[in-house]
């Protein structure tokens, strides 16, 4: 409302001014009209500067500044020179560092920036201590943790593009993307109402860039700072590029509690390992215990000994073995038999076998079949003792003995 009031104002007076005090003599309308599209101009140019950052405008404003008073000393030192064309080097001379000085003010805007400027006449250091968070590190939740420990100190920088990519995250029509986006707004929130950290929203946007993780690059690189981030390849894009990066994990890993080979843990076996055997378990920070033979410890809580530790990318992993467990037994991973298997093991045995070995038929009950068998005399039946002897069909008269001959039939 006050602001289309001074509008119309402003028209008013530039038309009353072009009226009273027109350029061109015996025209008034002409001037009142002069004077009502300067006022015009004049507005467009305010609406079209509205989405500029402040902190650019007053670095075009020095700059310009800069330039004029830059033109006002050279054109001092050249006045007393016989030149041709001294008007025209004159007018070029102002246009020229007045121009310089609004575009660098403006690429150097954030110079400018009120908490820059305070940093600058509290302590020095800080101008180097920008913090500028990603979309996924406001989404994790650990940085509200970090922040309050106080172990994080400077500037958080949250470009407006991280909110807006933040923003279509809360926004999608997936539940679960919804939930992470609606919690990084929370965490944002969180950071903003604590006392002992500075959280600064940016409007820096670069245009010409499309990608989120290329602009937070160059928004760093800008302001000298540093990106804070989860992603593993924004991480390694950025150290490509020169710019310092601190990701969250890489602090949560150097935090893990160091474990040595010969240490006994106490874990909780949860589930079964990949090899034959293994049993899994977790430490409180999330660190993966694989504990040798705790396959039959799985449930419970047992107490291991470390054997080693591998350090990956990913995280870390310890290797431990259970004292208890003792070697490993043949019998685990012995295949267990078919049912067919069974069924002659129970033939061989009706046949008077013996699965540990072979029983040898009596030397008086060979007959010339079993000498002639080439399998031997261990294959033929067996007499049941305490019955009648079973005739046996097809019998020679004599032996292979010569001395003993075979049993009659009753």
């Amino acid at each position: 409302m006050w602001l289309s009031l001074f509008r119309v104002f402003m028209v008013a007076l530039l038309a009353h001014a072009g009226y009273f005090y027109t350029p061109m003599p015996g025209e008034p309308l002409v001037g009142a009209g002069l004077g009502v599209l300067a006022a015009l101009a004049v507005i467009t140019l305010e609406i079209k500067l509205r989405g500029v950052p402040a902190h650019h405008l007053v670095g075009a404003l020095v700059g310009g500044v800069t330039g004029l008073v830059g033109a006002r000393l050279v054109w001092g030192v050249m006045e007393g020179l016989d030149l041709v064309a001294e008007h025209f080097i004159h007018a070029l001379l102002i246009v020229f560092l007045v121009y310089m000085g609004m575009v660098i003010g403006t690429r150097k805007g954030e110079w400018f920036e009120p908490a820059r400027i305070i940093a600058a006449f509290k302590d020095s250091t800080r101008l180097h201590q920008y913090k500028v968070l990603d979309t996924s590190v406001i989404i994790d939740g650990r940085i509200a943790d970090i922040c309050e420990t106080g172990f994080l100190e400077g500037t958080l920088v949250v470009p407006q593009f991280v909110l807006r990519e933040l923003q279509q995250v809360a926004d999608s029509s997936d539940s679960l993307k919804r939930n992470r986006g609606r919690r990084g707004l929370d965490i944002l929130q969180k950071v903003q109402k604590m006392g002992s950290v500075q959280v600064q929203i940016v409007e820096t946007d670069f245009p010409e860039i499309r990608e989120v993780d290329l602009k937070l690059i160059e928004l760093a690189r800008r302001m000298s700072g540093k990106i804070v981030t989860n992603d593993f390849n924004l991480n390694k894009v950025a150290q490509l590029r020169g710019v310092a990066v601190l990701n969250i994990n890489e602090l949560a890993n150097s935090l893990k509690p160091v474990v040595l080979p010969g240490e006994v843990l106490r874990v909780f076996i949860l589930k079964e390992g990949k090899e034959s055997g293994q049993g899994v378990a977790y430490l409180d920070d999330g660190t993966m215990v694989v504990v040798d033979q705790g396959k039959r410890a799985l449930g419970r809580t047992i107490e291991v000994m470390v054997t080693s530790v591998l350090q990956t990318t990913a995280g870390k992993m310890i290797f431990c073995r259970w004292p208890e467990a003792g070697p490993a037994v043949e019998g685990e991973a012995r295949r267990e038999p078919r049912p067919g298997e069974r069924r002659d093991e129970r033939r061989d045995v009706r046949n008077g076998r013996d699965y540990r070995g072979e029983r040898t038929m009596p030397p008086g009950l060979m007959t010339d079949a079993t000498a002639s068998d080439p399998r031997g005399a261990d294959t033929a039946p067996l007499a049941n003792p305490g019955s009648s002897p079973v005739p046996a069909p097809s019998l020679p008269a004599a032996v292979s003995s010569g001395d003993a001959t075979a049993p009659k039939a009753d």
